[in-house]
This record gives C-alpha cells, sequence and structure tokens, in this order.
C-alpha cells in the first residue's frame, strides 16, 4: 500500500492526517511543500490543488482531512 502526504510543519489537518495515519498503522512518505517547492508544484500538478494536506492512497487523491475517504482508500472499516 502505497501512502504519500503532501504538508507544511504548520498545518494542522497535516498533523491530524499524520495522526490518522499512524492511529491505524498505514506507513507513510511525507513530503514538506513548505520545505521544497518542486514537490510543491508536483502536489498542484497531481491534485489541482495549492492547499494542504494532499494524500494519495493507492492512488487515490484525498484533499484535506476526510476521515472517511482515507478509511475507503485504504481499506479501512
Amino acid at each position: 500500500m502505497a501512502v504519500k502526504i503532501y504538508t507544511t510543519s504548520t498545518c494542522q489537518w497535516c498533523k491530524k492526517t499524520k495522526a490518522f495515519l499512524k492511529e491505524n498503522k498505514v506507513a507513510f512518505t511525507e513530503v514538506d511543500v513548505g520545505a521544497n517547492a518542486k514537490a510543491g508544484e508536483e502536489m498542484i500538478e497531481k491534485s489541482g490543488q495549492s492547499g494542504v494536506p494532499v494524500t494519495i492512497a493507492n492512488g487515490k487523491i484525498i484533499v484535506g482531512f476526510d476521515e472517511g475517504k482515507l478509511r475507503e482508500a485504504l481499506g479501512l472499516k
């Protein structure tokens, strides 16, 4: 299962998303777009969004913290 989350260090919704993933024992790769402009461009290209968090889980793009969509993409009940 491939999970990537685009974040910034000051984003509260990013922290909630990461906490949710950790609580559900989901491994993920975090990319801080605040520290990496190229990653920010990549995120916008993939999602069409400039706000964070943007999570890509099993090929599905989830913008913001949306527990229902995260559970669905990750196959969690």
